[in-house]
């Protein structure tokens, strides 16, 4: 991998300020990683021990860069939502390397929201769970006082990113076509369309999901996983990985409990068990029980 990492390194340092680079700088930059990709390419026909498949990985982690980067350069600006496009998206099922690539990107992100100030949450669960409808009520409350963003990640449509939309909050929606999880790199397109020295909190609402999400890091200061009653009290224990790195887990539509027979006990149990850390909030949209509580554990009372 140490032939890879300048590689990736470089192009970390080079996300963010390509925003304000002069023509001409953009011009030499493009033009020195260009000569890079065709060394990493040289670099790969002589390789032939175990190294060769970081430096393919490098490579091709360049090329989708070099990509974007003369895209920004030419191109107009973005308005509709952003599409994942054909081998874009950095899937731990396909290259292994590809998730330490999302690590880095995403330490890209998080730098970007300390510098401006703005406190993030990834907001992950299962469809139906009623994460966006989480996010709406949290947004109407927080509207008041502060500015409100929201990253919609899901398959198709906007449908979500418009209903928070109507709450309050400045919304851009991800589409990640066949893909089931939104990945660092989506994110840092998504906010190459936002203004964060505008922004004093964002939300991010992953694709409907209790798998893929839980491997990949957006650079979200908190991450919040919303489970259901409606969806039983074995949800914690069928889906370790995604409650791990938990920072706050929504028990939501709380009033529905006893209707369907869930034991909210045995999710809290469950989930002191796995990661004492988190802290679960009982919570219901329905009835606004518990969003206060919710505010407050992901520090945004």
């Amino acid at each position: 991998m140490s032939a890879a990492r300048p590689m990736v390194e470089r192009i970390d340092k080079l996300r963010h300020p390509v925003a304000i680079m002069k023509d001409d700088e953009l011009g030499e930059v493009l033009g020195s990683l260009r000569e890079k990709s065709k060394s990493l390419e040289d670099l790969a026909q002589r390789v032939q021990d175990g190294r060769k498949p970081d430096v393919l990985a490098a490579g091709r982690l360049l090329e989708r860069s070099l990509f974007h980067l003369e895209r920004a350069a030419t191109g107009p600006a973005e308005t509709g939502p952003v599409k994942a496009e054909v081998g874009e998206m950095l899937d731990i099922e396909i290259e292994e390397d590809l998730l330490e690539a999302n690590r880095q990107i995403a330490r890209v992100n998080r730098e970007a929201f300390e510098k401006f100030g703005v406190r993030t949450v990834d907001v992950m669960g299962a469809i139906g769970s009623g994460k966006t409808s989480l996010i709406g009520a949290m947004v109407e409350v927080l509207s008041k006082n502060f500015s409100v963003g929201m990253l919609g990640g899901d398959v198709a449509t906007s449908i979500d990113a418009d209903r928070v939309r109507q709450s309050g909050a400045k919304t851009i929606q991800i589409n990640t076509g066949k893909e089931c999880h939104l990945d660092a790199n989506l994110v840092r397109r998504a906010l190459d369309q936002l203004d964060l020295s505008g922004l004093d909190i964002l939300f991010v609402e992953n694709v409907g999901n209790l798998i893929c999400p839980s491997e990949f890091d957006l650079g979200c200061e908190k991450r919040l996983v919303v489970v259901s009653v409606t969806e039983g009290d074995s949800m914690v224990v069928k889906h370790p990985i995604m409650f791990l790195d938990a920072d706050v887990v929504a028990i939501n539509k709380i009033d529905m409990a006893e209707s369907f027979g869930t034991d909210v006990g045995k999710l809290e149990s469950d989930l002191e068990s796995m990661n004492p850390r988190a802290v679960a909030v009982r919570t219901s949209v329905r009835t606004g029980r518990g969003l206060d509580e919710l505010l407050g554990a992901l520090s945004l009372g």
